[in-house]
């Protein structure tokens, strides 16, 4: 088996939760074939008691600690023309010398997961190297730039273009780039459309047996009242501003019109809310779990799964797997955008508040009896992970040497 480096901006362990479920199930993908040596950062004191689980996938594993506030400050006081933060807040001296380490010892072959990582192998020569973006992180930030005043409206804004700069030069000296979707790449033609061969998508997956239906999983709702529900990291912006807009926009009508003669009850189910998000919880029908061992409770007893995101890159994994547990899914256009699903069969799709209240009211009033089915069946089509991830076994095979051609 040839030795493969493989870089990630987060532990790629456990995986449940957006960017960990994609690396994890790609890392595991990849040791099928390779002796994977994983350099990776550690940001939340809770993942550190995930290390010695996620050695049994690697043959070396070597992992670095990220002090959130103190990167911020770091990253800030490093500002400097033309440089993205991001790429200060994840820079790492001992990550740095370990790659190098690994570089000399002869591991050339690298895997590289999320463009923030890219700085770490960019300029080195020999070996392939992939770069898997996932999303283009610097259309997050240029959302973020345009929902927010000054001066986050000009911090943001200099992010989004700095950080495509550096998106741009990583997929022009990789040997091949991945983002989530055919519609991220598409989105990626048109800002970088001189790259725009060298990029393809790589679909995420969904673990179709772990999110499965009819599992036995007890019940975590103490009211007989319809659970409408959304499930996500509770740092992080996007899924804040899509429960604070839901909470505030859409359930009021919802609870109003008491669907099935029921006031629903939205549950906001996901780790770390900040105080915008706890306040919720003051708000007629709305309960903020904070973190919970196991979100697909939850999920099991949901009469409705929202992700009403309006901002959004990529491919949604809580979607994703809310359908494969065979449950009625409203979702954003945002929300949606890069699933291989049918709208109206095998999800609802609703674009502002009129439109996801009336959605919403059909599915508790049980107007789509087989949203659910449907939705599974959708998954089961087209989200398996060996399906999703066939791609990855050519990468790293060496291409044929041409007659007269002297191997590099």
């Amino acid at each position: 088996m040839a030795d493969l480096l493989f870089l990630s901006h987060r532990i790629p362990y456990p995986p449940d939760k957006g960017e960990k479920i994609r690396a994890f199930h790609i890392l595991r993908h990849l040791a099928r074939d390779h002796r994977v040596h994983v350099g990776c950062l550690i940001d939340d004191p809770e993942d550190w008691r995930h290390v010695a689980d996620l050695r049994t996938f690697c043959a070396d594993l070597a992992c670095f600690p990220l002090h959130r506030r103190r990167r911020r400050l770091t990253a800030l006081l490093a500002m400097r023309p033309g440089r993205p933060l991001t790429r200060d807040y994840f820079s790492h001296r001992g990550l740095a010398r370990w790659v190098a380490d690994k570089w000399a010892g002869g591991v050339r072959d690298v895997f590289v997961y999320s463009s923030a990582m890219a700085p770490y192998v960019m300029g080195r020569r020999g070996g392939r190297r992939i770069l898997d973006m996932v999303d283009i992180d610097s259309e997050k930030w240029r959302a973020y730039a345009e929902a927010s005043a000054w001066p986050g409206r000009w911090l943001y804004a200099r992010e989004a273009r700095t950080l495509l700069a550096l998106e741009r030069a990583a997929a022009a000296e990789f040997d091949h780039t991945f983002l989530v979707s055919a519609a991220e790449c598409a989105h990626f033609a048109l800002l970088a459309p001189d790259l725009g061969g060298r990029v393809t998508a790589l679909a995420n997956g969904v673990d179709l047996a772990r999110f499965a239906p009819d599992l036995g999983l007890p019940n975590p709702y103490p009211e007989a009242s319809p659970a409408i529900v959304f499930t996500g990291t509770m740092d992080y912006r996007p899924n804040q501003d899509a429960v604070i807009w839901f909470a505030k926009a859409v359930l009021p009508g919802v609870r109003a019109a008491r669907p099935g003669g029921k006031a629903p009850v939205f549950y906001i189910v996901g780790a770390r809310p900040g105080r915008g998000v706890r306040e919720l919880a003051r708000l007629p029908g709305v309960v903020v779990t904070g973190r919970v061992p196991d979100t697909r409770p939850y999920l099991a007893h949901a009469a409705l799964v929202v992700a009403p995101l309006r901002i959004a890159r990529g491919v949604q994994n809580k979607v994703l797997e809310a359908m494969a547990m065979a449950r009625p899914v409203l979702a954003t256009p945002a929300a949606f955008e890069g699933i291989t699903a049918a709208p109206g069969r095998d999800l609802l799709v609703a674009d502002g508040a009129p439109a996801m209240i009336a959605a919403a009211i059909s599915v508790l009033a049980g107007r789509h009896p087989e949203l659910g089915r449907a939705a599974r069946a959708a998954m089961q089509r087209h989200y398996a992970w060996e399906e999703t991830l066939a791609p990855l076994d050519t990468l790293f095979v060496p291409a044929p040497v041409k007659r007269g051609e002297v191997p590099a």
